[in-house]
């Protein structure tokens, strides 16, 4: 299954003008702690999506309580500079939608 058919919700969005977060919250702890356990979206495989260092990811947490993982990095450019093309970083989320999850067992 598609990450974007089992988690209720992925976004992205600024964190400031130089820093964008991706956000992903599920509807049960049952399916954030099956998808965390999964291990298909580590820090050092969102650094590849992205064409990051993983030194470079600023976030990389793990949020039990909210049933969602944070992420924050770098914004490729400042906030509305000149080569700049999502002024409120709310585009950039779509690497993340058919990372595949594993069904269970």
């Amino acid at each position: 299954m598609k990450l974007q058919n089992y988690a209720r919700i992925i976004r992205s969005k600024n964190s400031g003008p130089f820093e964008l977060t991706f956000d992903i919250l599920f509807d049960s702890l049952e399916d954030y702690e099956y998808f965390v356990a999964s291990r298909v979206l580590t820090k050092e495989i969102f650094a590849r999506l992205y064409q990051l260092a993983p030194e470079d990811i600023i976030t990389f947490e793990e949020f039990k309580p909210a049933r969602g993982i944070k992420i924050t990095i770098p914004r490729p450019w400042a906030q509305g500079s000149v080569g700049e093309s999502d002024m409120h970083g709310s585009q950039q989320y779509a690497n993340l939608l058919t990372i595949e999850v594993p069904d269970k067992k």
